[in-house]
């Protein structure tokens, strides 16, 4: 098997990420390309990965029952959004 490049799609496991790989083919029938999505479980050692990043996985040795894959390298991170902080108003004060 050789190495896939894929996006980060769930990382809520401990040290262990999905990863989706999208391929295209050509179908026959239908006389076009077709996108199809596989979905790969992969050790993420020291959790790096957030959701979005794009991720070369190399394979390995079975880790579990669906793991089967390490991530090798991070290309590229997901810009993640961080809201502004709200000032806190301590000195209002409610009177009813």
């Amino acid at each position: 098997m050789n190495q896939v490049v894929g996006m980060v799609v769930s990382n809520k496991m401990q040290k262990s990420v999905v990863v989706a790989v999208d391929r295209l083919f050509y179908h026959k029938v239908y006389d076009r390309y077709v996108k199809r999505t596989s979905k790969f479980m992969a050790r993420d050692e020291n959790s790096l990965c957030n959701i979005g990043d794009k991720v070369r996985t190399n394979p390995s040795r079975p880790l579990s029952k669906h793991k089967h894959w390490v991530v090798a390298e991070i290309l590229k991170k997901a810009r993640i959004y961080v809201p502004p902080s709200t000032p806190m108003f301590n000195n209002v004060s409610s009177s009813f």
